[in-house]
């Protein structure tokens, strides 16, 4: 899984969720899932049909009535769903999984094995804004998955962030290669 797709993938709250629940043997028609996920059933209707425009999953022809349809992963989607899988079983407590399914949780944690500046993942995570990374790296840092520390190698001393606790238990199971941009970025800092 690349940045761009984890990015598109937690863009939904419940995407997740549904593709570990999926992999863990629940059956795939949306009573069952919903029942399962405790999420709205619009929120749940926007990460189902999302999974299947991204092709991670499929309707499962012949079973279903058409207008409550069953659903299997496709090839793609059982890889990833093996990685949600172990994303959402790092986070079992529901207070914690409520900031895991925020927009920019998981990508951010998945960027920052190593110490990374704010440009960095600025320019890993292309149509994040400043406030809404400003805002999470803040959460992030309130729940303990995220340190931010000053950097005060260089002549202008600077903010770094890395995963640690939780969140690098979630960085450990997305499993993304480490970024070697690390702290070469220039752009603006927070």
């Amino acid at each position: 899984m690349d940045i761009k797709l984890l990015v598109n993938l937690s863009s939904r709250a419940w995407s997740l969720n549904i593709l570990a629940l999926l992999h863990t043997g629940v059956p795939g028609r949306q009573a069952s899932l919903l029942a399962a996920t405790s999420a709205s059933r619009t929120s749940f209707a926007s990460s189902l049909e999302h999974l299947v425009q991204l092709g991670l999953l499929e309707k499962n022809p012949g079973h279903g009535h058409p207008l409550r349809p069953e659903f299997r992963l496709t090839p793609d989607g059982a890889l990833i769903a093996e990685t949600a899988d172990r994303i959402v079983k790092v986070v079992p407590d529901e207070v914690e999984f409520k900031l895991l399914r925020r927009n920019w949780t998981v990508p951010i944690l998945a960027l920052t094995t190593t110490p990374q500046r704010f440009s960095a993942i600025k320019s890993e995570l292309a149509t994040i804004t400043d406030r809404a990374l400003s805002k999470s790296l803040q959460q992030l840092e309130e729940k303990a998955w995220l340190r931010r520390e000053i950097n005060i190698s260089n002549r202008v001393s600077y903010p770094t962030y890395h995963a640690e606790n939780g969140g690098m238990k979630i960085n450990q199971a997305i499993g993304l290669p480490v970024q070697t941009k690390c702290l070469q970025s220039t752009h603006s800092q927070h």
